[in-house]
């Protein structure tokens, strides 16, 4: 698997843990930047991951801002994209056991380098459970199909 990062001004001083994470699970990475504490619009940073997602470059990603919040907005107005703002491990777990997300959103300024570390590691060890859960995604795809 691939995963597609990517991070503003805000998320930056989490982009080493999550990548180190990702290593630990021998998984490839694509850095989609950005590559500093200047400041940065963070959708830019949500199109670049949400469109490497979409046209195959990667089947997963990991978005950072100051929050964790604007960021996984600008990637939820992405068909195909389910990103979950992760604040701790059950949240990281749920995102792919009941949800099946594809990105996951988190916050420099409210996440540690160390918690973002668990909840990738969490995140990308944990499997989508389907069964009752896949109704409910294929629910969240038709809506996106109505817009």
């Amino acid at each position: 698997m691939k995963v597609a990062i990517g991070c503003d001004h805000g998320g930056y001083c989490l982009k080493e843990a999550c990548i180190r994470a990702l290593q630990e699970l021998s998984l490839e990475y694509v850095d989609f930047g950005t590559f500093s504490e200047e400041s940065v619009d963070y959708p830019d940073y949500a199109e670049k991951v949400c469109k490497a997602i979409r046209n195959g470059e990667a089947e997963q990603g990991i978005l950072l801002c100051g929050t964790g919040i604007g960021i996984g907005i600008a990637a939820n107005k992405f068909k195909g994209i389910r990103c979950a703002h992760i604040t701790d491990l059950f949240c990281a777990e749920m995102a792919k056991l009941h949800n099946n997300a594809n990105v996951i959103s988190m916050g420099g300024r409210i996440t540690s380098p160390d918690d973002a570390y668990a909840f990738v590691k969490k995140f990308f060890t944990t499997e989508f459970a389907g069964g009752r859960h896949q109704k409910r995604v294929d629910k969240i795809t038709a809506i996106e199909e109505k817009e």
